[in-house]
């Protein structure tokens, strides 16, 4: 009777730890979507930001050409001046030089007796061609001192007028100058500001990587202790049927063996002995650029950084696709296999088994295989 008891309070106890670890398992999930989608709404953030700065930066670079070819013009312009003045003063030289000599002239007709003397050596001449002759010369000498005077007036004028049209035409252009030098201040401070923007997403986006991470692992850990209590209460309520204490050790035992066949059944499939061809191709990829150079951003094919080697090998393209931030945010998986992903926030390779991974290390090295690094976490493509 008290047996029965017992055993009826050891299930409702049972049946009641049940219905509690339920509704404690379906909160995680619902916050580890709430990350992921935060974490998927910093990306698209960051796209958009990216998307931005790349027509910022556009628009700076067009407006940096337009101000070349201003600071070009000005130049020019300039020369033009320059040359408007010396062609100024020359013309003005030649003005004076033919005012001075008409003014020679009309003194010494008027001092030579003024029109009755020039007509008296017109009419004793002699004869009538030279009479003609020296009345047509008299005339054209008067004539040619006003064409002459007022080409050089014509010529000053021209010249005052390209001179002033030149200058406006600089003050113009020096006033575009300005408003480029202030688009240009106002460009590169949307730009730095946009960079900020960016950056500080990228933070963001890490920490959110993070979190992601961490709640996977917080419920995968929370599921396997759920499933081990499970276990554990369906082999007690099986060795209460029968004589308690011996069928409870048996169970113990056998758990102990199954422990050390799963492990060893771990180790072999995560750390296989590499052959020289495994036919796995993201590790044939990946062993196929040993001792080529590290290089930072570069994703081959001469040289890599360690996510552009990655890349290489996931894909078989010379693309830097992904990133230690991507890989971070990967679902990671307890059994690695020989083609998959270790990785940090700082560094990743890929995993060829037994413990060991193909990098690209760090500048001033070469692509080789490397023990992984402690805390690196494995994640599959």
């Amino acid at each position: 009777m008290n047996y029965r008891r017992v055993r009826g309070v050891f299930i409702a106890t049972t049946l009641t730890c049940s219905l509690a670890v339920t509704p404690a398992l379906a909160a995680p999930e619902d916050s580890l979507e709430s990350l992921q989608d935060e974490q998927d709404s910093l990306k698209e953030q960051k796209s958009e930001a990216q998307s931005e700065l790349s027509s910022l930066q556009s628009q700076l670079e067009t407006l940096l050409t337009k101000t070349a070819e201003l600071e070009d013009k000005l130049i020019t312009t300039g020369q033009e001046i320059t040359q408007a003045e010396d062609d100024l003063d020359v013309a003005e030289e030649k003005r004076q030089d033919q005012y001075d000599a008409m003014k020679l002239r009309i003194k010494y007709i008027y001092e030579s007796g003024g029109d009755a003397v020039t007509l008296e050596k017109i009419l004793s001449s002699g004869d009538i061609t030279s009479m003609l002759t020296q009345a047509e010369y008299s005339q054209k000498v008067h004539e040619y001192d006003r064409e002459q005077l007022q080409e050089y007036a014509q010529t000053v004028q021209e010249i005052e007028d390209l001179q002033s049209t030149l200058k406006t035409e600089m003050a113009n252009l020096e006033e575009l100058e300005g408003e480029y030098q202030a688009q240009q201040e106002e460009l590169n401070t949307t730009i730095t500001s946009k960079q900020d923007e960016i950056s500080n997403l990228d933070g963001m986006l890490q920490e959110a990587a993070r979190k992601v991470i961490e709640e996977q692992q917080r419920q995968e850990q929370a599921a396997a202790a759920a499933e081990e209590s499970e276990d554990e209460t369906e082999e007690t309520g099986g060795g209460t049927g029968n004589t308690g204490n011996t069928g409870g050790s048996d169970n113990s035992s056998d758990n102990n063996d199954t422990g050390n066949d799963n492990s060893n059944n771990g180790g072999s499939s995560g750390g296989s002995d590499y052959d020289e061809v495994t036919g796995n191709s993201i590790v044939d990829r990946a062993l196929s650029q040993r001792g080529k150079p590290y290089a930072w951003g570069a994703a081959g094919p001469d040289s890599y950084d360690c996510s552009g080697l990655v890349s290489y090998a996931l894909t078989g393209s010379y693309v830097h696709t992904w990133s230690t931030y991507d890989f971070m945010g990967w679902t990671q998986v307890s059994d690695p296999q020989p083609g998959d992903i270790c990785t940090s926030w700082t560094h990743c390779g890929i995993y060829i088994g037994n413990g060991q991974m193909v990098h690209a290390p760090q500048t001033g090295d070469v692509v080789k295989v490397s023990s992984v690094h402690s805390g690196m976490i494995y994640v599959r493509y």
